[in-house]
């Protein structure tokens, strides 16, 4: 059992001393006690007794050790003799009023707090049972200044009176409230609110409105007069012992819990309540044997059983018993107001019997939780750690951390382990000591975990901080790390099997992943620290440190030794989920490889090669940048045929191709190294590696791309070339030259394949017309002019190089092809006449346009025909085909100075018609544009004039403004009267 107090007496009554102790109270330093005998005894309290009831021995000056008697723990300041002519029944202080109240002879009456002089006795209390009094701070409704508010209530029969004093003022208002039956104890719930327990119920009253509420609860505690049932059944247990054998009927018992809470106990029935009365719905409180008196002690409730003689002490929240102490005869519990004494916050309180009074001295609440540690009381340990303040214990955080984390190792060892794993995922646990409970098929070798533990077992020895406890020695090592040392293990993991093993580490698997997520917090991907990390004066640095600390279980570290641990413990972890993942969930082990890891690579290598999963760790070593192995073992699978019947989904260069293609361009070497046996195999896929639509494949470094793929087969440097120049327009004048290098090259290589030959040919041409960024005097010194197949090259080359007389004369005198020749004359008319960059896109080119003394290309081309150097002879048909096709892009003065005198002019008619009509289209056509300008202005002049019409429009010169004798300037707000008048526009 716990021993959370210590009970001392300070107090005991004399044998010759026939009076009994009646009623006691506690304030300060003194404690006054009533008698039987009517008198009023006070004692001081000596509040440096501790709890054993004696001092240190002081050191004398000479060296030795003087004994001296340890004082009594009260002494009798004066005995008030004629304090009452009855027994005193009740006492209580109102401070801020420096009186005391005391219940005697059914009456109330008032004393002097200093004299203890009879002021007043209350003849209105006649017949009064009990009281109760209170004090708060209020604030004045309408000053708005705190007062100190005092209320005193005194039960009379069914009537409740009332009185109260603000600041130390007494109000001449005294209320009465009548209830339904006789009330047997007062509580105060608030200032303002109090519960009275009546005969049969217990009714909540508000003293401002004087609204009394009826308390619904179980049994006896909310029935109806007369109706007294249990939890057993339709009478309590005790009840049929009162009633059965002619005793009372038990007291109604209230006492306050923590704030906004209330405990209501009639017989064995409990029910918890908030101030307002509504039930809390928690369990009733197990008692065989209904209590004579209820209290609570910060944080403990309290009953008092009078027929046993004993002091129970009990968890608020669990509602276990945590201790009972034996107190013969005691009958009566003190525990001092808040605001009036510091005894009710853990330190002590009183019970008194007839003969004797016991301080109910309190352990250290780090003791009491050691003590509740040791004796493997988990659930009650982090209860009251719960239910205490921070300043009430040292490290309050890391302590219930801790002992949280044991529980979890508790319900691990109980094999409960979802709500184990849920509980150090909540705490947060280092991820090593929940590993450490699993077997080495799942932990592997933990290394640092077992150096860990040999430097905490040095660092604690020679603080000589650890507990050793009388439990066993895993007891020893928890309570060790509860004083607030690091967890040491010192048992052997708990020995799994079977399918406990497989359902664990299910559970684990879960863990390791919020481990994972958590550590991300801290390292980046490549295992650099992530911002912010050192250490800094803002509370976010600050929190980052203390999250990261308590994850590593380490403190005061500098940030070298923190990013090791934290690489190390990132290294275990992820290495640990895969092994969990391998027992209890093979499926994914693959996604864990996708994402970035810090998994061992030497204990997947060895795990995946044996169950056969090549897919799993090929997926692992391109997550981990081992590349070369990955590469390796594709090639030997892809090219081999004995290991295809192993991993038959490896075969052929499919794999090795998507590979490559996610590889960065910084590994071009690597890429090129084992992009060639796929090409090999398959060209059309292999070459996927260059060609792909991904960002990887245009990055690369195409020079280094296109010197691999030539010394492989020249077709593959055509296609690249084709992809990086059509495909992703890449300008470099060496990429445009080496294309037209290699088509040349093929066109001499297949001379005898008319068909290829024929393929190239017209791919050079395309690409001499379309491309502009290749050296066409190195083009035009490659090109033969002997050969009939670079006739027309030559002729496009040469038309780039401005040289359009000399490309004319290789489509009219070699090539023979007029249509040709007409269609160089016109692309190079349309790209003079319209260049790309013009702005005046609604001006159309006409024939009047070119009319200039400049001959046109069609005037060199129809020279060429009519005019030809010798020994090569006038083409009239192709000639007069111009004239007939193109006569308005021939001016007439230079046209016919080239047109020979022995032409009939009957050929020349459809020229002549072509150049009038060319003429009147220019006249017409700005005429049109004349006549469409003019309406233009019309219509803006009118708008100018008289307006559009249009409501809310300008008016235009003819708008109107009317001056009457009220009018005034909208800018300077004078009358206008007979100033010069301005309109403004609107």
């Amino acid at each position: 059992m716990l021993s959370a107090f210590t009970a001392r007496p300070i107090v005991e009554l004399k044998q010759r001393d026939r009076s009994k102790i009646e009623s006691v109270l506690a304030y300060g330093d003194l404690l006054l006690v009533g008698l039987s005998t009517g008198s009023l005894r006070v004692y001081r309290a000596n509040e440096s007794i501790d709890s054993a009831g004696a001092t240190q021995n002081p050191i004398s000056p000479n060296g030795q050790t003087s004994i001296q008697t340890a004082p009594k723990a009260v002494e009798l300041l004066r005995e008030q003799e004629k304090f009452s002519k009855h027994k005193v029944e009740q006492l209580a202080i109102i401070k801020e009023a420096n009186i005391l109240v005391a219940l005697s002879n059914t009456y109330v009456s008032i004393y002097d707090r200093q004299t203890y002089d009879l002021q007043e006795t209350l003849t209105k209390t006649r017949g009064a049972t009990t009281f109760a009094v209170t004090s708060n701070i209020v604030k004045d409704t309408t000053t708005g200044i705190p007062l100190i508010v005092s209320r005193l209530a005194v039960a009379v029969k069914r009537r409740l009176l009332l009185w109260s004093w603000h600041d130390s003022e007494l109000s001449a208002e005294s209320p009465e409230i009548s209830l339904v039956t006789g009330i047997k104890t007062l509580t105060w719930a608030t200032g303002t609110r109090l519960i009275a327990g009546l005969s049969s119920s217990y009714v909540l009253v508000d003293v401002e409105t004087s609204g009394v509420t009826d308390i619904v609860g179980p049994g006896s505690i909310g029935g109806a007069p007369g109706q007294d049932g249990g939890r057993f059944g339709g009478v309590g247990v005790a009840s049929i012992g009162y009633m059965g054998m002619g005793g009372t009927a038990p007291k109604p018992l209230v006492t306050r819990l923590s704030e906004g809470q209330l405990l209501l106990a009639k017989d064995i029935n409990t029910l918890f309540i908030d101030i307002d009365g509504n039930s809390l719905g928690r369990r009733q409180i197990p008692w065989m044997i209904a209590p004579e008196a209820i209290g609570y002690s910060y944080p403990y409730l309290l009953a008092l059983q009078a027929t046993k003689g004993t002091l129970e002490v009990r968890n608020p929240e669990t509602l276990t018993s945590l201790q009972s102490i034996s107190l013969p005869n005691a009958n009566q519990m003190h525990v001092a107001r808040p605001g009036v004494s510091l005894a009710h916050a853990g330190k002590g309180f009183l019970i008194s019997s007839d003969r004797c009074i016991w301080r109910m001295d309190a352990l250290g609440y780090d003791a009491q939780i050691d003590a509740l540690v040791d004796r493997n009381r988990l659930d009650e340990a982090i209860s009251l750690m719960n239910m205490l303040e921070d300043a009430l214990l040292k490290d309050k955080n890391g302590r219930l951390r801790e002992v949280k984390m044991l529980k979890a190792k508790s319900l691990f060892d109980q094999k409960r382990f979802r709500d184990a794993i849920d509980l150090f995922i909540d705490v947060e646990a280092p991820p090593e000591r929940v590993i450490s409970l699993y077997p080495k098929a799942i932990t592997g070798d933990l290394v640092r975990f077992d150096n860990l533990q040999q430097e905490i077992s040095k660092e604690v020895d020679a603080e000589g901080s650890v507990k050793k406890s009388n439990s066993t020695v895993a007891d020893s090592s928890e309570t060790a790390s509860l004083k607030g040392g690091p967890f040491v293990e010192s048992t052997p993991a708990h020995q799994l099997e079977g399918k406990d093993l497989e359902v664990a580490t299910s559970e684990l698997a879960g863990f390791l992943v919020d481990a994972r997520t958590k550590l991300q917090r801290y390292l980046n991907p490549d295992g650099s620290l992530k911002e912010p990390f050192s250490i800094g004066e803002s509370t976010t640095e600050q929190d980052h440190r203390a999250s990261m600390e308590l994850l590593l279980q380490r403190h005061q570290s500098d940030d070298d030794t923190h990013h090791k641990m934290l690489v190390d413990t990132a290294k275990i972890v992820d290495t640990t989920l895969f092994r969990a993942y391998m027992l209890a969930r093979p499926s994914m082990a693959g996604p864990l490889f996708r994402l970035p890891n810090f998994c061992d690579a030497k204990v997947v290598n060895e795990k995946l090669l044996e169950t056969g999963r090549y897919n799993d760790l090929i997926d692992f070593f391109f997550g981990k940048g081992l590349h070369r192995e990955a590469l390796d073992l594709l090639q030997r699978f892809g090219k081999g045929e004995n290991e295809s019947e192993i991993a038959p989904q490896l075969k052929g260069p499919q794999r090795t191709v998507g590979y490559l293609q996610n590889l960065p361009p910084e590994m071009i070497d690597l890429i090129l190294q084992y992009a060639k046996w796929p090409i090999e195999v398959d060209s059309e896929l292999g070459m996927e590696i260059f060609l792909a639509d991904t960002e990887n494949a245009e990055t690369l470094p195409r020079a280094t791309v296109l010197d691999f793929l030539e010394n492989i087969d020249l077709k593959h440097a055509v296609r690249y070339l084709q992809h990086i120049i059509d495909e992703l327009n890449d300008t470099t004048p060496e990429f445009h030259q080496r294309l037209i290098d290699v088509y040349l090259e093929e066109l001499s290589t297949h001379q005898s394949i008319d068909e290829e030959r024929h393929g190239y040919k017209e791919c050079l041409l395309d690409f001499l017309r379309n491309s502009h960024h290749y050296e066409s005097w190195k083009v035009l010194r490659q090109l033969n002019r002997e050969d009939p197949d670079l006739y027309e090259a030559r002729a496009i080359v040469l038309g780039n190089m401005g040289e359009h007389r000399q490309a004319l004369d290789i489509y009219v005198f070699k090539l023979k092809d007029p249509g040709k020749a007409e269609d160089y004359c016109n692309h190079i008319y349309l790209s003079k006449s319209l260049p790309p960059s013009s702005t005046d896109r609604s001006r159309r080119v006409s024939s009047m346009d070119t009319d200039t003394n400049t001959p046109s290309i069609y005037h060199s081309l129809l020279g060429l025909y009519l005019s030809p150097p010798p020994p090569h002879k006038p083409q009239w048909e192709p000639a007069l085909d111009i004239l007939a096709k193109h006569g308005s892009r021939l001016p007439a003065s230079s046209t016919m100075e080239l047109i020979p005198e022995v032409l009939p002019i009957k050929d020349l008619e459809s020229y002549f018609r072509a150049r009038i009509r060319s003429a009147n289209t220019a006249v017409n056509e700005s005429r049109i544009v004349s006549g469409l300008r003019k309406t233009v202005d019309i219509g803006q002049e009118t708008n100018l004039r008289i307006g559009n019409g249009l409501p809310g429009s300008r008016g235009g010169r003819n708008r109107r403004v009317v001056i009457t004798e009220e009018r005034i300037c909208g800018v300077c707000h004078k009358r206008f009267g007979s100033s010069v008048i301005k309109v403004l526009p609107k």
